[in-house]
């Protein structure tokens, strides 16, 4: 579906739309930056057409037709944790510890091997919290993989781990990640936001750091002229209202930083966890979140649909409804998806199966590395 400012303008001309919704279309096809409330209004009054057509208007604007992936493999250190958070279907508790794995320095860096010779260009690193994988642990590890493979870019550690990593090490969040990037450390994924809410927040994730420690750490290492990807766990007890106090928390730290390269919304999935009485939310929920982040998050350079997570089908339909990245081929090695209740059971999609869905819905395939710099665009010929 390719959108032209003439489509977009067509929706203003619909009579079965309010004047209330026209006039934040109105806004969006102007530029012009929408509020809180008028973010709260659309989740609560536009059905899913009418927000597929801002949020596509909004995504070409910004990235025309391409839609971006990478060449990735996860590493998942460990999946024991000293959190218990109501949603996670993947840690165990260190009481539990043998029904987990805790891998060392040497058996991750025999998983970085592995991938020698292969044409990737990112390792995403991060798992649950325990005390012996600490800042000594992180920066061995990342100064043998930048000694092993020097061009790997590592995406690595959420400000959860972050958060209890430097606290153990009585360091500073500054000087935590100073040392971390002089290790190797090249950007930060977006992992561990979950809601900002504290209510909720306590509720469903109480213990781990908070949400304003959790965007310090991002905003002092974007000072330190670094990029990251920001997150948002939805689909659970949280309401419209808590989503878009997320995203507005997100907007203004960029409004500060410009740091942030992608937004991902994370969907809550229900198995094997605390919350499993939680339905999960629909796929046209899925698209309409799609949406509203793309409209509202106007100062994110792109919006991910993580494909490991909701599955090929939703993922490839949202490149329709704002979001213009897939993530990557991921190759995961371990059972983080199938134990989180994912469709996609030990993800991994090859560069051709990537660039056939994009193709598939009329999108330009676009091989970029972790900061967004085109490495290949897939033509028609190839």
């Amino acid at each position: 579906m390719i959108l032209n400012s003439h489509s977009a303008q067509s929706i203003l001309a619909n009579s079965s739309y309010s004047t209330e919704l026209k006039a934040i279309a109105e806004k969006v096809f102007k530029g012009e930056r929408i509020t809180f409330d008028e973010g709260v209004t659309l989740y609560k009054k536009a059905e899913l057409g009418f927000l597929g057509t801002l949020a596509n208007f909004v995504r070409e604007k910004k990235n025309g037709n391409y839609v971006y992936f990478n060449h990735n493999f996860h590493v998942e250190p460990t999946n024991v944790c000293v959190y218990s958070c109501a949603f996670c279907s993947y840690s165990r508790l260190i009481k539990h510890r043998e029904q987990g794995w805790e891998l060392s320095v040497d058996q991750i860096m025999d998983i970085i091997k592995g991938y020698d010779g292969q044409a990737v260009t990112e390792v995403h690193i991060t798992g649950g919290v325990v005390p012996k994988q600490d800042l000594a642990f992180y920066t061995e590890l990342f100064r043998r993989i930048k000694a092993h493979r020097p061009d790997l870019h590592i995406k690595a550690l959420t400000p959860v781990e972050f958060h209890y990593i430097f606290k153990k090490a009585k360091v500073s969040y500054e000087e935590g990640l100073k040392i971390m990037q002089d290790a190797g450390l090249n950007s930060l994924p977006g992992g561990g936001a979950e809601i900002f809410d504290k209510e909720i927040r306590d509720k469903i994730a109480g213990g781990k750091c908070t949400s304003e420690e959790w965007l310090s750490i991002h905003k002092i290492w974007h000072k330190m002229g670094n990029q990251s990807n920001a997150t948002m766990l939805y689909g659970h007890i949280e309401t419209f209202e808590h989503r878009i106090d997320h995203m507005e928390r997100l907007r203004q730290l960029q409004d500060r930083t410009q740091g942030f390269n992608a937004f991902i919304p994370l969907k809550f999935r229900n198995k094997e966890n605390e919350m499993s009485n939680v339905p999960e939310v629909s796929v046209v929920e899925d698209l309409r979140n799609y949406a509203l982040a793309r409209i509202y998050l106007d100062n994110f350079p792109h919006i991910k649909a993580y494909w490991a997570m909701i599955g090929r089908n939703t993922a490839q339909l949202s490149l329709n409804f704002g979001a213009d990245d897939l993530d990557g081929t991921i190759d995961d090695t371990t059972k983080i998806y199938s134990m989180a209740g994912s469709e996609e059971q030990n993800p991994k999609l090859s560069t051709q199966q990537l660039v056939d869905m994009i193709k598939g819905v009329g999108r330009t395939p676009v091989q970029r590395d972790t900061l967004y710099n085109i490495v290949k665009e897939y033509n028609e010929q190839n």
